[in-house]
């Protein structure tokens, strides 16, 4: 009689001659004979090891890891099934090839993948959040409508624009363009149309003719009617909105909302921003009811918060995004370090105090002159810049704001072009770009170009020192003390030369964790290789191509400006701090992964 063979064999890619052990279980093996993978690589172990060592290779480089993680999966799934299990990190499913086709893994194994892609790929998401700008046409120097619209859509990322009228040839140039627009009814047309025949006629004229081959995403009625302190006109504006809301509806047109701008002269008090009330009489008269027309109708509570009308000698760095000692509210216990943030919740405290925080807020304007009068403060090209820049980052970043975290604001920048036909010189020199498309400064709106970097200025615009090209390292407005402090820690331990932000240096004021880690930071970048990654410091630090120096203290442009005392003490050289040790646990976690799939679960 036959003996059979209980022994579970595994042949070793080394070798022709299969290793076998006695028994219905293998110690190193699960694989029958008969399910036993075809080995095509010369060790699956050495294969997913080596796969996983060369996934970690693009962090040491600065770059996004997914193109090499998907290049790697792809010759580790190729030469090895039992190397995919690196490639789980990428695809949602696990097969094994067998004598009779693909079998699905285990549900075990798919659920350890799918976590095992969300440890290590959660870095990969950026989300894109809009930008937009205001259009405006006081001008008699400005390019057609359709070259406007050709313009934005190939050339830049902004992806809405608000005009302010209902301008048709605008509307019929950005049809197909992808381009939402907000237009705007005149002060003068809201109390006729708060009567709904009159705002049917309007739609009728207006937005079916358009829509939706444009993208009309918004009607705004009126412009900061409150600050013109007409009752007649401020009592007729919430029935005019819900008039144009009403024919929109009656038109079978859902998705275009109403609101209407205000300008911060509707708060009574702003400062710090937990004081935030609407103006005493307006707050339960007017404001409860139209953001309850808000919250009933899903639409935006359009703000127009502008730093440049409410900064000071003592302020403007706190309204540039630059640093500086910030302001607490000591009801909050929040020390606020930028004065966008700061307006934008004294509007939250003030929608709070009716109750209706829950109201999403749209910035309908917002902006810095690059260009103004002889001696007028605060205006300067660099000035636009540092504010629109770092608005634009912060816009994108999605972080909100210290009360509304996480919160995602529409924004537009006021504004696309100068516009010549304004009376002030401040005024004519909001713009973006000038008429001939070239832009006046970048802030990141051109496609492929990051924020920041300047243009050629406008004839009488004083340069910034950013013409050069030349890179610093600051804190993101975002960033906590606590994260700052650390990074100060981990520079002055690297041999950095950090004497300028002690007491008696030149940079010691002011004295702030923020002030101090960005003269800290930045001198890091400069002196290990000004890379990327080394402003990274664990998503607490950006590039700006704004100098950040004032009066005595000058920051460093390069690693000669630097004094490092040694840097051997930096290992593998220049990396930013934190980055290090977590991608090389990330390789680790990637061999270890392998491993434990080739010798536990296979």
């Amino acid at each position: 009689m036959a003996t059979t063979d209980h022994r579970h064999c595994k042949h070793n890619a080394r070798s022709t001659t299969p290793i076998c052990t006695g028994g219905a279980r293998s110690v190193r093996g699960r694989w029958p004979p008969s399910h036993r993978p075809r080995t095509l690589a010369p060790s699956p172990l050495l294969l997913s090891a080596w796969t996983s060592l060369l996934a970690t290779l693009p962090f040491f480089w600065g770059q996004i890891r997914l193109p090499f993680l998907l290049l790697c999966s792809f010759f580790s799934v190729a030469l090895n099934p039992i190397s995919l299990s690196l490639s789980l990190s990428l695809s949602p499913r696990f097969i094994h090839e067998t004598h009779s086709g693909l079998i699905m893994a285990e549900p075990f194994r798919l659920t350890t993948a799918i976590f095992f892609l969300f440890v290590t790929c959660h870095r990969l998401s950026r989300a894109a959040y809009p930008i937009g700008v205001n259009y405006g046409t006081v001008a008699d120097d400005l390019p057609p409508p359709s070259q406007v619209a050709t313009f934005l859509k190939t050339k830049t990322t902004i992806d809405r624009v608000k005009i302010f009228d209902a301008n048709p040839d605008i509307l019929r140039a950005f049809a197909g363009t992808g381009i939402a627009v907000t237009v705007t009814v005149g002060n003068g047309d809201v109390v006729s149309l708060s009567k709904l025949p009159a705002a049917q006629s309007w739609v009728s004229a207006n937005i079916l003719p358009f829509y939706p081959k444009t993208i009309i995403n918004r009607i705004a009625v009126g412009n900061e009617i409150l600050a013109t302190s007409d009752r007649t006109l401020i009592a007729r504006l919430l029935p005019a909105m819900k008039a144009l809301h009403s024919a929109l509806q009656l038109a079978n047109v859902t998705k275009v909302q109403v609101t209407t701008p205000h300008s911060l002269g509707i708060l009574s008090s702003s400062e710090p921003p937990s004081t935030g009330r609407f103006r005493r009489g307006y707050d339960r008269v007017i404001f409860a009811p139209i953001l309850e027309f808000h919250r009933q109708t899903k639409s935006a509570f359009m703000v127009n918060p502008y730093p440049y009308f409410g900064f000071t000698a003592k302020t403007l760095n706190y309204a540039l995004f630059k640093p500086n000692a910030g302001v607490f509210d000591a009801a909050t216990g929040i020390n606020y370090t930028n004065m966008f943030d700061a307006q934008m919740d004294a509007v939250y405290s003030a929608m709070k105090k009716v109750g209706y925080e829950d109201v999403e807020i749209v910035v309908g304007e917002t902006g810095w002159p690059s260009v103004g009068d002889p001696n007028q403060p605060g205006v300067s090209m660099e000035n636009a810049v540092s504010y629109n820049g770092n608005l634009v980052r912060h816009a994108n970043s999605g972080k909100g704001t210290p009360l509304m975290p996480n919160r995602k604001f529409e924004t537009y920048v006021f504004a696309l072009f100068n516009e010549n036909l304004k009376p002030s010189t401040s005024e004519r020199n909001f713009g973006l770009f000038k008429p001939d498309l070239t832009p006046v400064y970048s802030v990141g709106v051109l496609r492929n170009e990051p924020a920041g970097g300047p243009a050629p200025a406008s004839p009488g615009a004083k340069a910034p020192s950013t013409s050069s090209g030349k890179k610093w390292c600051v804190p993101r407005s975002d960033a906590n003390d606590q994260a700052l402090q650390a990074n100060i820690d981990y520079v002055c331990s690297r041999q950095v030369d950090c004497k300028p932000i002690q007491a008696g240096g030149s940079c010691f004021d002011p004295d702030t964790v923020r002030s101090h880690a960005a003269y800290a930071m930045n001198a890091y970048y400069q002196a290990f290789g000004r890379h990327d990654f080394d402003c990274d410091f664990n998503d607490t630090g950006v590039i700006t191509a704004v100098d950040p120096s004032y009066e005595a203290c000058t920051y460093p442009e390069g690693a000669a400006s630097v004094k490092i005392e040694e840097r051997k003490s930096v290992t593998g050289g220049s990396r930013s701090p934190h980055r290090k040790s977590t991608d090389l646990f990330m390789g680790f976690c990637c061999f270890l992964f392998a491993y434990f799939f080739y010798y536990v679960l296979i």
